[in-house]
């Protein structure tokens, strides 16, 4: 290379790249330069491989004389150029080629010359900086950033408003799904431009006047700039302001007030509010409250009307929310109607505090379910029938058929008994009922021997339940079962059936049912003397379960028994009375009494085989854990070795 001619360098690209686009900002994108591998492949592409070498040297040669003849009119005194066509189809490709190294040449002296420092050396040549363009390449910006938050703010407008439409058509979709949920469990009704519903219990055969009338409403208290809330409903439910909140039926029985004039509203123990079921709707339970607050309402109107009407003995007092009736002498029975208002704080007693167990939830529910039977009474109430059943025609023929209705019949069926009286009645058995229990209980705790033991039964009456008493003796159950007694526990007695069918009738009283069964654990352990006296061996000579002799017991009778030894030489008297306890004397034979007087009547031997007379056993000192067990180691003692 060093021996051609010399050859100018340029440093600068022959030709500066194509401008591809302009942004906003003034920043402009170049088209990138082909790479050599790229160029190659474009010239080699402008190569017609098919062309044949005749068909080209036909062409060059033409093309050759076309371009002579062309220089020689334009210019005569140019001497006439011979051309030369390519004879070879690569001949650009190696030109492109050959020009190619001789620029990788130069460019590879440049970079020697510029990295050794040794051929020459470059310095810069120093410039006036371009004058600052700050201000307009601000405004610039500027009108570029104006413009794109133009075209944001109207894109953000039009979002807000396709998502404020979308929801606005949800929520009317939502709130027509929810209100056919409604129709589904509640009677609605439209009236005008407003959606009406029922919560009363006219269509089950109520007969309060209250309209219970609930008004549907679209909910329009959700902003919507925000979230929805996951526990958003659609629509919402306008009730009655008398029906809002909860309400229940309180039912107790106290002990009668001294002063019954300082009765007034009664503010009993607030209920705690029952948390809705997960998956329940908002407007099932406001709905599900104030329609139970209707039903509270209803009962207690019917309680209070019969309480005015009905005339008893002792008359019902109705005093505001308040009923009070007296079911037994010193008792009485409290009906209250206890409605909390949730926008209201309730009001402290200044009385005593009232417990939270005085309440019977038993009576509450009987009350419901008294009233739902005197829905299906009224809903399906069937006329009277005539008292003559015959086709109409002459009066000889209307004659009374086998199925007419007699005039006891009739009036029976007008007979009926209202809410206030059964329940009183179902209040009476319940107090029998625990005072019963209470009663049993206390014995059993108080007294150790004999055992009293109860067994409720399971299946009983509103009117009526049964418990059986067993009265026995520790470790000796199988021998001592003499005492069963069966308590049919009604409104106003008890009724004691006993084993062998006897039946005895007891009033409410308590102390009656406790002098009862005081006296049959007296007469328990005399029994199982008895019994006693069969399994060791000993003969029974008396037996009573009413003595008429001694002292009298204020609490029922007293009752003896009296058994010999096997060989008849001893003998054992027990008297037992409610009251005065047990008692027991042992008969010795005369052989063996040293300090009885010498007769001169009885002068025979065979009368010292008489028993003489009777001895007090220390009852209270001999050693055992219960009566039947002291008794059998007396007997034991007094009876022959085998």
């Amino acid at each position: 290379m060093a021996a051609g001619p010399p050859v100018t360098i340029s440093i600068e690209a022959a030709c500066e790249n194509q401008v591809q686009e302009v942004a906003l900002d003034g920043t402009e994108a170049y088209v990138q330069p082909l790479s050599m591998s790229e160029n190659l492949a474009k010239l080699a592409q402008k190569i017609d491989f098919n062309r044949s070498d005749s068909e080209g040297e036909e062409q060059d040669a033409g093309a050759g004389e076309e371009w002579a003849q062309r220089q020689q009119d334009s210019d005569d005194e140019e001497a006439i150029l011979k051309f030369q066509p390519s004879l070879w189809p690569w001949d650009t490709v190696r030109n492109n080629l050959r020009s190619t190294l001789t620029e990788m040449c130069v460019l590879y002296d440049v970079l020697n010359v510029l990295k050794e420092k040794k051929y020459m050396a470059l310095d810069p040549v120093s410039q006036d900086p371009p004058p600052s363009k700050q201000g307009l390449q601000l405004c610039g910006k500027k009108k570029s950033l104006a413009g794109a938050a133009q075209i944001l703010l109207k894109g953000a407008e039009r979002l807000n408003k396709s998502v404020a439409e979308n929801q606005e058509q949800k929520r009317q979709r939502d709130f027509n799904s929810e209100l056919l949920r409604v129709r589904q469990h509640w009677k609605l009704r439209k009236v005008g431009d407003k959606i009406l519903g029922d919560l009363s219990y006219r269509s089950a055969g109520s007969l309060f006047p209250h309209h219970g009338t609930f008004e549907v409403i679209k909910n329009t208290d959700l902003d919507p700039d925000k979230k929805i809330p996951d526990d958003y409903c659609p629509l919402d439910i306008l009730i009655p302001s008398d029906l809002e909140g909860s309400a229940y039926i309180k039912v107790s029985i106290q002990k009668q007030a001294h002063d019954i004039g300082d009765l007034g509203t009664v503010n009993l123990f607030r209920r705690p509010i029952q948390k809705p079921n997960s998956g329940t709707a908002h407007w099932q339970t406001k709905l599900e409250a104030a329609q139970n607050v209707l039903l509270c309402k209803e009962i207690f109107a019917q309680l209070s009307r019969e309480a005015v009407q009905i005339k008893s003995q002792i008359p019902h007092i109705v005093v505001k929310n308040q009923i009070i009736s007296q079911p037994f002498p010193g008792l009485q029975l409290s009906i209250s109607l206890c409605h909390f208002v949730n926008d209201k704080k309730a009001q402290k007693m200044p009385s005593e505090k009232h417990r939270s167990d005085d309440h019977l939830y038993v009576l509450e529910h009987n009350l419901h379910q008294l009233i739902r039977e005197f829905h299906k009474q009224t809903l399906n109430s069937s006329v009277m029938p005539h008292p003559a059943t015959a086709p109409f025609g002459l009066k000889r023929m209307r004659l009374a058929g086998s199925q007419a209705y007699d005039k006891g019949e009739i009036n029976a069926l007008q007979q009926n008994e209202g809410l206030l009286e059964k329940i009183i009645k179902q209040a009476k058995h319940i107090f029998l009922r625990r005072r019963t229990a209470w009663t049993i209980d206390s014995l059993a705790s108080r007294i150790e021997d004999p055992q009293i033991q109860a067994h409720w039964s399971n299946i009983n009456d509103v009117y009526e339940s049964s418990v059986k008493v067993l009265i026995t003796s520790q470790g000796y159950e199988q021998i001592c079962k003499s005492i069963q007694l069966q308590l049919n526990i009604g409104v106003e007695q008890i009724k004691v059936v006993h084993r062998d069918g006897r039946v005895i009738t007891l009033s409410h009283q308590e102390q009656e049912l406790q002098d009862f069964l005081l006296s049959q654990m007296s007469q328990h352990q005399v029994h199982a003397v008895q019994q006693l006296a069969k399994v060791m061996g000993w003969h029974l000579l008396s037996f009573s379960n009413h003595v008429g002799l001694g002292r009298v017991e204020s609490i029922g009778n007293a009752s003896a028994v009296t058994v010999a030894s096997p060989n008849g030489e001893y003998s054992i008297s027990v008297r037992n009375g409610p009251e005065s306890g047990c008692k027991v004397v042992v008969q010795f034979p005369r052989s063996q009494c040293k300090d009885l007087p010498k007769s001169d009547v009885l002068q025979d031997n065979k009368w010292n085989h008489l028993r003489g007379p009777y001895k007090e056993v220390l009852w209270n000192k001999m050693e055992g854990r219960n009566f039947v067990y002291k008794m059998e180691l007396l007997m034991a003692a007094l009876a022959p070795c085998p």
